[in-house]
């Protein structure tokens, strides 16, 4: 895979022993781990990089052979020829899974087994934001100041006594069968292989405190109400230079005065007086953006329902964009004036005034009569 040199990646001597490669490469590895850098494909080479130079310069056969022919002389084990070019990240896990102890990040999908120090994961913190229909519709970025807890400025930590900085302790007891060993997580330092050092003024038992940060937040168009963004690594940070936690977003959607919504459709009642729904005219709706001309046809009926196509909200799906559906109300008024209520005088016994209902109205009039006659 690499051919750059396996010392210059870890950054070590030639010299280093063989607890000095062990401690340059977990460093470098928990750097660059997946759970820490997701979706960065830099990151994930680098980590390969890191593994494929301790899986040589660990073993001392093939130390050995690289420091006399180079490349070549590891080459399918690891080196240039092939080695982790072929293999896939759980098999790196698999082979060096003690590295990094019990659990990376609090138990996630790459959990190491064997034992070894176990990092710690920060905490997840949780907010919510409110967004009005307009940032709901185009998607938005938002800063917010985040009161979550960070590594203290000038903390130091020290290597365990108790397990040594494994963080682990093994016990070893004399049972009939002979002598049985175990082990187990060291509760000095609950199996970080750390403890606290020099503790600046401010900070905990586990070298954090509390600050607010400034965290930019990009919400994509098309979010609902109660749905939860995640924010890789912006909750609370891991104790011991361990792993940060995430933020959760949970998303509220403010009321709108005009617009009700419903998925990514939307609706809007509109109210027309009686001589625009008798004679037709052409009336402005609301969009979530500026408006829109409708045309009111002569005779329209209160309860009548028009569609705006592709003026709703766009699917976080990605699914296309829902309608704008606009519902025809014919306004009664409540006070008329003495000239006003003679000219509906004369139009009251019209015989284009009286009701004339279609024959599928008719028919469900009829039905709804005889079922509550009995």
């Amino acid at each position: 895979m690499s051919k750059r040199d396996y010392y210059d990646i870890l950054g070590v001597d030639k010299s280093a022993d063989e607890k000095e490669i062990k401690k340059a490469y977990r460093k470098i590895a928990l750097k660059y781990h997946p759970d820490r850098n997701p979706d960065d494909k830099e990151a994930e080479e680098k980590f390969k990089e890191a593994a494929e130079a301790y899986e040589v310069l660990s073993d001392a056969d093939k130390r050995a052979r690289y420091d006399r022919f180079g490349h070549q002389g590891v080459s399918g084990a690891g080196g240039g020829g092939g080695g982790f070019g072929g293999m896939n990240m759980d098999d790196i896990f698999d082979q060096f899974g003690d590295i990094f102890g019990g659990a990376f990040g609090g138990g996630g999908s790459r959990g190491f087994s064997g034992g070894g120090q176990r990092v710690a994961r920060g905490s997840d913190l949780r907010i919510k934001i409110k967004l009005n229909l307009k940032e709901v519709a185009t998607g938005v970025k938002k800063k917010i100041k985040v009161n979550k807890l960070v590594n203290a400025e000038g903390v130091t930590y020290d290597t365990c006594q108790t397990c040594k900085g494994q963080g682990r302790v093994v016990r070893v007891t004399q049972t009939m069968l002979g002598a049985m060993q175990t082990q187990s997580t060291c509760q000095t330092c609950r199996g970080t292989g750390k403890i606290i050092g020099k503790r600046p003024a401010g900070a905990d038992a586990q070298g954090l405190k509390r600050q607010e940060e400034l965290v930019e937040i990009s919400i994509p168009a098309g979010v609902e109400e109660g749905m939860q963004l995640k924010v890789s690594g912006k909750g609370n940070a891991g104790p011991f230079d361990g792993v940060p936690g995430d933020l959760l977003v949970v998303i509220e959607e403010e009321n709108n005065d005009l617009l009700q919504r419903d998925g990514s459709n939307l609706h809007y009642e509109a109210y027309v007086n009686f001589a625009d729904a008798a004679l037709g005219n052409s009336i402005e709706v609301p969009l979530v953006e500026g408006k829109a001309k409708i045309k009111i046809e002569p005779g329209t009926q209160s309860g009548k329902m028009l569609r705006l196509r592709g003026k709703g909200l766009p699917s976080i799906n990605g699914y296309g964009t829902g309608d704008l559906f606009v519902h025809i109300n014919v306004w009664t008024p409540k006070k008329l004036s003495n000239d006003e209520k003679a000219m509906l005088e004369k139009l009251r016994n019209s015989d284009n005034f009286q009701p004339k209902p279609s024959r599928k109205e008719q028919g469900f009039f009829s039905k709804m009569k005889d079922f509550f006659a009995g």
